[in-house]
């Protein structure tokens, strides 16, 4: 009987939403935004598309869990989930799989990519370590949120994967721009970084050097390493106020925009729906951005909002770089256009962070400094 009762008490908690309305909402449409541009992409392939919902729902699944845990347990949790990335990265060298980059993890069910879990672990495990230290941080807990960074970042970036690596380290910079780093810093290694990024390039592959070359002249090579940014600009500006129609963008069904269902779909969905497409698109992109700021700027502890701000910027990068790429304004590193792009690992921690977007929101009224 004592069972009973309290299963008659847990369930309906567990079943009652614990997540912002909104935010949700945006969510599901842009992922439904996704989707008919995938399958207008993958030109009607099935199983392109019923493995991207399957994704969607595995993500949207997480995202609901994680949602009713509180921050406080996320932040206990943070080290060994780092741990555990960390430990997943190490075997890709050895057991990984991937085209130009060995980025992948063959689990038989399904392909995980271990780079994608840091972008979550990474600012989890840096906001729960300076939740613990005085504020604004000082040198030496700069100095261990910088190891925390830069050694998943150094792992990703010999994959080689250099665009997941700068997402890493984005998302975990944020977490100290939160948390108070002083300007005087902030100017002082933004001027190192600076300063420090020529003595990187004799370290580059050669295909990153050709990207940033193409980036500059992509019409220097047109039909070999400028081929991929030319078609995405020519889809995009083909796509003129109001687009083709759905299902009759050119370049990709004809194969000349490259990779059109993962780095360039945001070109297929710019040529089919237009200027005003792609407008309305960005105003969702954005609206997520706000809600999620607002939802930071709610939380009544460091590690949430500290924690919440990275999480939202880093949606901002996603869009920021891969906009920036489909136009020809950024050098083309790899990275996805979020719930858009094709891709399971990246789908599934980018709605985890949202779940702990949700979990700052649900619990922000049981928790203070």
């Amino acid at each position: 009987m004592t069972m009973l009762v309290q299963a008659r008490r847990w369930i309906p908690r567990l079943l009652t939403p614990r997540v912002d309305l909104p935010l949700l909402v945006a969510l599901v449409l842009l992922a439904g935004v996704g989707l008919l541009t995938l399958h207008s992409a993958a030109a009607g392939d099935p199983g392109l598309l019923r493995a991207q919902m399957m994704r969607f729902g595995f993500g949207f699944a997480v995202l609901w869990v994680i949602s009713r845990i509180p921050p406080q347990q996320l932040r206990l949790w943070a080290p060994w989930f780092f741990v555990g990335s960390i430990l997943l990265l190490l075997l890709v060298p050895v057991l990984g799989t991937g085209r130009s980059a060995r980025s992948w993890l063959n689990l038989g069910v399904f392909y995980l990519q271990p780079a994608e879990l840091l972008k979550l672990a990474v600012p989890l495990l840096v906001a729960s370590w300076l939740h613990s230290q005085v504020l604004p941080p000082r040198f030496g807990a700069l100095t261990v949120s910088a190891l925390i960074i830069g050694v998943p970042t150094a792992l990703i970036a010999i994959q080689p994967d250099l665009g997941t690596a700068l997402v890493v380290a984005a998302s975990g910079v944020f977490v100290v721009f939160f948390a108070g780093i002083q300007w005087r810093w902030i100017i002082g290694l933004g001027g190192t970084a600076l300063l420090a990024a020529p003595l990187a390039w004799p370290f580059l592959r050669e295909y990153h050097r050709n990207r940033f070359l193409t980036f500059l002249n992509p019409e220097a090579d047109p039909l070999g390493v400028g081929w991929n940014i030319i078609q995405s600009k020519i889809a995009v500006g083909s796509g003129g106020l109001f687009g083709k129609g759905w299902g009759q963008g050119t370049q990709s069904r004809l194969d000349f925009l490259p990779e059109h269902t993962t780095d360039f779909i945001f070109s297929v969905f710019a040529e089919e729906f237009g200027w005003i497409g792609v407008v309305a698109m960005l105003c969702l992109y954005l609206f997520i951005i706000g809600r999620s700021l607002w939802i930071v700027a709610q939380a009544r502890d460091t590690f949430s909002r500290i924690l919440g701000g990275s999480l939202a910027l880093t949606f901002f990068v996603f869009v920021l770089i891969n906009g920036g790429m489909v136009a020809g304004m950024l050098p083309v590193v790899g990275v996805p256009m979020p719930l858009m792009s094709y891709g399971g690992t990246s789908a599934v921690s980018l709605l985890a962070s949202f779940g702990v977007l949700m979990s700052i929101h649900s619990h922000r009224r049981f928790m203070g400094e």
